[in-house]
């Protein structure tokens, strides 16, 4: 599972009103070549929650991303080539995402997430 993709999953028990941003719990992280793509991160950069990438990033190892960012940066090839190593080649092959309300655990096998819901959940 990308960072991408966990910048966008948040818990959606029932009831739960802070769902987001999921915690990562790693057990096996995995680097994925993917080519760097300038126009397609400047295009996600207002999409995507900074400081929950940049703790999410930092929970599997990768403290490269600065705390703070701004629109500014994204003319940086040093920052978009961080940003992309962030974003699209880390990847959470095996490990858990937790809900920071409820705690209730999600796990990822094979980088898929399972964000199925127990029926008393809904």
């Amino acid at each position: 599972m990308r960072l991408l993709t966990h910048n966008m999953l948040s818990s959606n028990i029932k009831g739960v009103t802070n769902g987001f941003p999921l915690r990562i719990e790693v057990e096996k992280v995995v680097e994925k070549e993917v080519d760097l793509n300038p126009d397609f991160l400047r295009s996600m950069f207002s999409k995507i929650d900074w400081k929950a990438l940049v703790h999410a990033a930092r929970s599997i190892g990768y403290s490269e991303l600065p705390d703070e960012a701004d629109p500014s940066m994204l003319d940086s090839d040093d920052f978009l080539s961080r940003f992309h190593h962030a974003l699209l080649q880390l990847h959470l092959e095996e490990g858990v995402l937790i809900c920071p309300e409820t705690g209730r655990r999600f796990p990822v096998n094979k980088g898929i997430p399972n964000m199925l819901l127990h029926e008393d959940e809904v």
